[in-house]
């Protein structure tokens, strides 16, 4: 059969199948006006041959059978899971993603073992840096004698942009965003969660002579790559944080708590507690492990203090306070001796703002410049220089965003490695969709009462 020109095969077609077509570009056209990239209107082109002139087989692979011919099951089922593929890789993409909760630095807000959709269009979808990449799978896969390998690609990296979404990340957000200090990682190295972190502590030299005795390779990844975490923004591009005796306080006011916050609190016990009070204050095994020594601690929230504090074997309850400085903590300089429950005042960088830099407070800015704005940066005596030049001042280019975890206590977070950059923000966690307890077993395992229950 001769091919149309499409002016006749547009003439030629059923009104069905001209208003299927109408649908699909009025669809694809909004879709390009929201990526604001106007060169992928080509793309409608393939929309009108995919409608009417039909004259380019674009799903290769799928069988066009010719009337009263047996259908290949096979071929029907790879078409169905090839367009199963694509729709849930635009999806993931540009609208929703699945995570779960794998630690508690979130309890009581989020549990180990909610299984959440992330919606993607709350703060804007971000285009994918690294689009070469095994679908539907984030940074490694593990494959038959290779073992663990990338799951992506560097050979094509796309700059940075966002797509407009619903709005911004605001205070006491839940937020997912890549992990920033996730750039460099250890292979195969799961106790190790941060190496810089690790640097710091143990020196550079030592850490590499241990890499290289235990065949522990240094693996890059890009910013889009590196692994999720989940936490709550407690301080917007523009604020002053400040922790005091545990208290969060922002912009000078006192923070309120939220109601599944938590942290830990000395127990000293008569003897030890009943079994039943843990499922009263809705304990984790974990939890109830830390309680086999007469002075014992665990993570309580307002409401389960109140409730442990009134039982006869208690004699008193005090919450823990780190106060002694030590160089875990960000900006690991004495000069800025904090801890985890006394911290700041520190001031979350706001893009356009200009800040006077010197030797003495460019530790709070020295990965704002180069890992993330991508600058170079040397310090001599007490002149910086920042990309060759000498100087006293620097801009921002992107906002910045301070996260803690609900569980204070129990927390890797800002408080540790710094500030989030805007480009990191992945989503917003919309509602849990399944929830299991790791420490039960099926079917008494499933939360039923946190099924579809949405994230404040």
């Amino acid at each position: 059969m001769s091919k149309q020109n499409p002016a006749d095969a547009f003439r030629n077609a059923s009104t069905k199948t001209k208003i299927s077509f109408g649908i699909a570009a009025t669809l694809y056209i909004l879709f390009v006006v929201w990526l604001q990239s106007p060169i992928w209107l080509i793309g409608l082109i393939v929309v009108f041959d995919l409608y009417i002139t039909k004259w380019v087989k674009w799903a290769f692979w799928k069988k066009r059978y010719k009337p009263g011919e047996k259908r290949n099951l096979l071929l029907d089922w790879i078409d169905a899971l090839v367009f199963a593929l694509i729709v849930a890789t635009v999806a993931r993409t540009f609208f929703l993603e699945a995570y779960v909760i794998p630690s508690s630095s979130m309890e009581k807000s989020l549990l180990v073992g909610d299984y959440l959709f992330v919606s993607k269009v709350a703060y804007g979808p971000r285009i994918p840096l690294t689009p070469v990449s095994f679908p539907l799978v984030h940074n490694q896969i593990s494959l038959p004698v290779v073992g663990t390998v990338n799951s992506f690609s560097e050979i094509l990296k796309l700059p940075y942009r966002r797509l407009t979404g619903f709005g911004r990340v605001k205070r006491n957000d839940v937020v997912v965003f890549n992990f920033p200090n996730g750039d460099t990682v250890v292979k195969d190295t799961p106790e190790i969660i941060d190496y810089h972190q690790q640097k710091r502590v143990v020196g550079e030299s030592t850490l590499k002579q241990w890499l290289k005795a235990n065949n522990r390779p240094l693996v890059s990844r890009p910013m889009d790559k590196t692994d999720h975490y989940v936490k709550r923004c407690v301080a917007i591009a523009g604020d002053t944080l400040e922790i005091r005796h545990c208290q969060l306080f922002i912009n000078g006011q006192l923070a309120a708590d939220l109601p599944g916050m938590e942290y830990d609190y000395y127990l000293n016990l008569k003897e030890p507690l009943n079994p039943k009070i843990f499922s009263q204050l809705n304990l984790s095994l974990e939890d109830q492990q830390k309680l086999n020594s007469q002075y014992a601690s665990l993570p309580l929230t307002r409401e389960s203090h109140e409730k442990l504090k009134n039982i006869s074997s208690v004699i008193s309850l005090s919450k823990k306070e780190e106060t002694r400085f030590n160089r875990e903590c960000f900006p690991f300089s004495a000069a800025y001796p904090w801890t985890v429950d006394n911290y700041g005042p520190l001031w979350v960088p706001k893009q356009g703002a200009t800040v006077r830099i010197d030797r003495a407070n460019i530790c709070l800015y020295e990965r704002i410049i180069t890992a993330y704005e991508h600058n170079t940066l040397q310090v001599e005596d007490d002149r910086i220089m920042i990309n060759g030049t000498e100087t006293d001042s620097y801009t921002f280019k992107m906002d910045y965003y301070f996260m803690m975890g609900d569980n204070r206590h129990g927390s890797y977070d800002s408080r540790s490695w710094g500030f989030v950059p805007e480009n990191h923000i992945v989503g917003k966690p919309a509602f849990i969709w399944f929830s299991s307890d790791k420490d039960k077993s099926f079917p008494a395992n499933i939360r039923w009462n946190r099924l579809f229950n949405s994230i404040k």
